[in-house]
């Protein structure tokens, strides 16, 4: 094929930059990259998303020690996916805090998320040897955590099923900065391979109704005003909408995958192409859609590195035809 695999063909390192929101409150964004957050309490530090592994995690801690001697006590998994969480061991945090249907996605899949991940993208894994293992929280809850950092005030919520069945954002309420995982982008396409896209706009009305004032999206650069939040809100909502409201309707007209991949990118392309590993997720995304579409898979299959290579090379006869 002469299209590389998922994202081999990106071997270009990003402009890392470390953006200063309010007091105490700083985004570690990378040109689409995976973002962390950082908050700086009276008393210690939290890191939400912790880059996937522990050497990449070691310049998210350079820059924090620039500010700061305060100890990273505290980590937040937003989500299970790899790139999000297997830095976690070098924070050395006493806690690890995670949804329990995080925690449980853990348990049934992040193994092979694992490997699957690595395998798809693999400058997003430097120094992935030092990777110890599987992270695992010891703080899980139901729907939502409140932390007091000193007298700094951060709620940890689970809002609904979205980019997974255990997305987690992390609101300062007295700042009405939020850090979203990867339940909202910006410039950078969704990825929905693992997603409940019946589900995901209901939860991005509930995360909209806060009124963000600032916003650190799960990739793209930090959202400084109230209308760059809610314009990454809705962008993120459209592309959803457009993206399986396609499928459905194809596959409700009895249409193959392969059809409604062709017919749903060329739908896609022009007004969503530019965005940030596009041509990557589109394949795992729109495959997600039709498994979950008339109610088929409501819950997404496992993806493994088998199932990766053989779904992507079956598509892309299609891509390249477009």
């Amino acid at each position: 094929m002469s299209k590389k695999f998922a994202s081999h063909a990106d071997t270009e390192e990003k402009q890392i930059s470390f953006t200063k929101l309010a007091e105490g409150l700083y985004a570690y964004t990378a040109e689409g990259d995976p973002n962390s957050g950082v908050i700086i309490g009276d008393d210690s530090v939290m890191v939400i998303d912790t880059q996937a592994t522990p050497i990449m995690a070691q310049d998210v801690i350079r820059r924090i020690r620039e500010i700061t001697d305060l100890p990273i006590k505290h980590v937040v998994l937003t989500h299970y996916h790899a790139v999000r969480v297997l830095g976690a061991s070098a924070y050395d945090a006493e806690n690890i805090y995670a949804s329990q249907h995080t925690y449980d996605l853990i348990v049934e899949r992040g193994q092979q998320d694992y490997e699957s991940e690595v395998g798809r993208f693999p400058r997003l894994f430097k120094g992935v040897d030092s990777v110890p293992g599987l992270t695992w929280p010891n703080i899980v809850f139901q729907e939502e955590l409140t932390v007091y950092m000193g007298k700094r005030e951060v709620r940890i919520i689970h809002l609904g099923r979205g980019h997974t069945k255990g997305d987690t954002i992390v609101w300062l309420p007295e700042e009405k900065v939020m850090f979203s995982g990867d339940l909202v982008e910006y410039g950078a396409t969704p990825y929905t391979g693992d997603a409940y896209h019946e589900y995901w706009p209901a939860t991005l009305d509930r995360l909209q109704a806060m009124a963000p004032q600032k916003l650190v999206p799960g990739r793209g650069e930090a959202l400084q005003t109230p209308e760059q939040c809610q314009e990454a809100i809705q962008g993120t909502r459209d592309f959803l909408n457009d993206m399986y409201e396609s499928v459905k309707a194809g596959k409700a007209a009895g249409k193959t995958l392969s059809e409604c991949y062709a017919e749903t990118y060329a739908l896609l392309k022009p007004k969503y192409g530019h965005w940030v590993i596009f041509d990557h997720c589109v394949p795992f995304d729109i495959t997600r859609c039709y498994d979950e579409a008339g109610g088929e898979y409501p819950d997404p299959r496992i993806w493994t590195a088998e199932r990766d290579t053989a779904m992507w090379h079956s598509l892309q006869e299609v891509v390249e035809n477009q």
